[in-house]
């Protein structure tokens, strides 16, 4: 049987952390500008929106005055993406959080007919790898004693994620199983939740087995001692996640890794995109965001541009690739 590994989320390689850009500070600076986050507060989307976007563009002073922060949540993203195509499609002010996966959803057809074309994809900042996470008393102590109660008892111990089923967090706890040798995938019992915030909350109230999302999703509950994490879904162990062990270590073959990312509206003029791309690239190249990146679990990943978009387009034609292969989509 083919091995399966999310490393084809991050095929293209890692573009080189970029310089702050020269010419940024030629353009004129956007102001009443948005963020907008497609999903509740406490989530992947939700922090790059108020983290690289609304804290550091303005503390970096490449935008004018503050920016404003909306979320959206509602069809894992697909309510905010229709409304930036349909009534949004010129607003220059405007940015969006995205990851790995809105490319998933793109693929998947979860956001019915409309296509990477929709928009205008900017650029990419940070690499945020998965994670399985338990409540801090559960009764796993390792992966392997998870995994053997999804084999046991599939239906019993709900796994809950950010995503729809079928999306990227379900994906990873898929592939967990696959390596596993469960070859029913269908048997494990996976609960959506429009954010990681609210997903998470599942676990630490018992009500869930384990929470699959992102590194940056757990920081907070991690730090406060509510929850334990059982693995890290990256090549090498993450310092923000203290002594947590990977997948690999433990002999499961996933990496998976959830690139945190912007697009803007297709409609907008390539002096507004041009503006977007530089200022997002003063960011990734800025020391305060390789601080509050590594502070909050994230690993360097930057691609920007025309190079970010012909990565977001593997990015799909790769996730539909696979996502044919597990029987998530028909062929």
């Amino acid at each position: 049987m083919k091995k399966f590994s999310v490393t084809l989320f991050v095929v293209l390689g890692i573009v080189g952390l970029a310089c702050i850009n020269p010419a940024l500070s030629s353009q004129k600076k956007l102001s009443g500008t948005e963020c907008l986050a497609p999903a509740g507060a406490g989530g992947g989307w939700d922090f790059t929106c108020r983290v690289p976007a609304a804290q550091l563009m303005q503390k970096l002073d490449l935008i004018d005055g503050s920016m404003k922060v909306v979320n959206m949540s509602g069809s894992g993203g697909g309510k905010a993406f229709s409304h930036v195509v349909a009534t949004r499609n010129t607003d220059e002010k405007l940015i969006v959080a995205a990851s790995a996966a809105t490319a998933t959803r793109l693929a998947q057809k979860v956001y019915g007919d409309y296509k990477a074309d929709d928009v205008r994809w900017v650029g990419a900042l940070g690499m945020d790898y998965g994670v399985i996470v338990v409540r801090k008393n559960a009764p796993y102590k390792t992966l392997d004693d998870l995994v053997e109660q999804l084999k046991t008892n599939p239906r019993k111990n709900p796994i809950v994620g950010a995503s729809s089923k079928g999306g990227w967090d379900h994906l990873k706890a898929l592939l967990i199983a696959k390596e596993a040798g469960i070859t029913n995938l269908r048997s494990i019992n996976y609960i959506p939740f429009d954010n990681g915030g609210k997903a998470l909350l599942e676990v630490v109230a018992g009500r869930a087995a384990a929470f699959t999302g992102d590194s940056s999703e757990i920081i907070g509950q991690l730090q406060a001692g509510e929850v334990r994490v059982l693995a890290v879904l990256s090549d090498k162990r993450i310092p923000a996640l203290g002594d947590a062990k990977t997948a690999k270590e433990q002999g499961y073959d996933v990496v998976g890794g959830n690139w945190r990312a912007f697009y803007a509206p297709a409609g907008i003029s390539d002096e507004a995109y041009d503006y977007w791309v530089s200022t997002v690239k003063a960011v990734a190249g800025s020391p305060e965001w390789g601080e509050l990146r590594e502070k909050n679990g994230l690993a360097e990943f930057t691609s920007f541009g025309k190079d970010f978009d012909d990565f977001v387009r593997e990015q799909i034609e790769n996730v539909a690739e696979i996502s044919m292969e597990l029987g998530i989509i028909k062929k």
